[in-house]
C-alpha cells in the first residue's frame, strides 16, 4: 500500500505542521453524554487517548458519528477543543467535519478552522439535497479547496447525499490542489472504486468510510480508513492495514472477515447507537445516550456486538 502525500504547491495543502498524510486508521469518535444530557469532555478526552494510544494514526472530530447535526455551536466547539488538545499533546492528526451544503455556507464552516492550529485537514461532504452537476460539484471543491486554510478530505457518501460521483468526477476532483483525499463510502465494493483505486491523482489518498469494505479496499490500494467500527478494537484495525501494506494477504484475510462481521453488527442500528452502547458497556462512556431523532441502542444489538467482539481472533 503505497503512502499518498499531498503536493505542497499552494498554501490550502500544508497546515501548520506540514504536508498531510492521509493514510492509516482514524477513528471518527463519538460525542458522549453526561446523565444530564451535556458533553462528557473528560469521557471524550479519555476516548481521544485510548484510541490513539491502540495505534490509530489520528482522529475525527464532528464527523457523522459525532452527531454534529445535534449539537449546538458551543458544544460543536467543546468538542473541537478537547480534540486539538489530545492531538497537540499526541502529535496526532485531526480532521474535523466542516461544509454545508452551499459554498458560501462551507466556506464559512472552513473558515472557523482557523480556530484550531492542530487541525490538518477538513472533512467536507458533497453537497447533500442540491444535486447539483458534475461541473457544479467540481466547481464547489475548487472554490473550498482554494479558501480552506487546512487540506480537504471529500467525503463520498452517495446513501446520505443523494449525489454519487464517479471515478473520473473524483479523479478530476482530487487533482485539485488542496485536496488530499477522499473517504468512499457508497455502501458497497463497486466498479467506480477499483477504476478509481487503479489510477489515482498524484497526491491524493483513498480511506475508506464503509467498516465492513475496509479489508477489501486496503487490498485494492487504499491509504486507510475512517471507521466508527475502530472504536473498538482500534488495535486489530491498525493491525489490519499494517498486514495489507506488507503485503501479508494470508495474515490480513482471516482478520478483516472477522472485523467486519463486527461492523455488521456496529451498524445495525442507526451509527453511532450500537457503538455507543458498546461503549458504555465497557465502562469507557457515562451513559449510551444519543440525541433525537437517533434512539438508544438495543439490548440485542450491543450483545451480538459485543460477542463478535470477542469472537475476534
Amino acid at each position: 500500500m503505497t503512502t499518498q502525500t499531498l503536493s505542497t504547491s499552494t498554501p490550502s495543502s500544508v497546515g501548520a505542521l506540514g504536508p498531510y498524510v492521509p493514510y492509516g486508521i482514524h477513528v471518527p469518535l463519538i460525542t458522549p453524554f453526561n446523565a444530564a444530557g451535556e458533553v462528557a469532555a473528560d469521557a471524550l478526552e479519555a476516548l481521544a487517548h485510548e484510541v490513539l494510544d491502540a495505534g490509530a494514526a489520528g482522529i475525527v472530530a464532528l464527523g457523522t458519528t459525532g452527531e454534529p447535526a445535534a449539537l449546538d455551536e458551543a458544544e460543536r466547539d467543546l468538542v473541537t477543543d478537547v480534540c486539538a488538545r489530545v492531538c497537540r499533546e499526541r502529535g496526532a492528526a485531526l480532521t474535523v467535519g466542516a461544509g454545508a451544503s452551499g459554498t458560501r455556507a462551507a466556506e464559512e464552516s472552513l473558515g472557523r478552522l482557523k480556530r484550531w492550529p492542530e487541525v490538518r485537514a477538513a472533512l467536507v461532504t458533497v453537497p447533500a439535497f442540491v444535486r447539483p452537476s458534475a461541473a457544479g460539484v467540481l466547481a464547489h471543491f475548487e472554490r473550498l479547496a482554494r479558501v480552506s486554510p487546512v487540506p480537504l478530505v471529500v467525503y463520498h457518501v452517495p446513501y446520505r447525499t443523494g449525489q454519487p460521483l464517479d471515478a473520473a468526477l473524483l479523479r478530476e476532483v482530487g487533482a485539485l490542489p488542496g485536496v488530499a483525499g477522499v473517504k468512499y463510502a457508497v455502501g458497497s465494493l463497486d466498479g467506480e472504486a477499483v477504476a478509481l483505486l487503479g489510477d489515482l491523482p498524484d497526491g491524493f489518498a483513498v480511506l475508506a468510510g464503509d467498516d465492513a469494505f475496509l479489508s477489501p479496499l486496503l487490498a485494492l490500494g487504499a491509504a486507510g480508513g475512517v471507521l466508527a467500527s475502530a472504536h473498538l478494537a482500534t488495535d486489530r484495525f491498525t493491525e489490519l492495514a499494517a498486514a495489507w501494506r506488507a503485503g501479508e494477504a494470508d495474515r490480513a484475510r482471516p482478520l478483516g472477515h472477522a472485523l467486519a462481521r463486527l461492523s455488521a453488527t456496529l451498524f445495525a442500528e442507526p451509527n453511532p447507537a450500537v457503538v455507543k452502547g458498546v461503549l458504555y458497556e465497557q465502562g469507557r462512556i457515562p451513559t449510551p445516550d444519543v440525541r433525537l431523532p437517533l434512539l438508544p441502542a438495543s439490548t440485542e444489538s450491543v450483545t451480538a456486538s459485543l460477542r463478535e467482539l470477542a469472537r475476534l481472533p
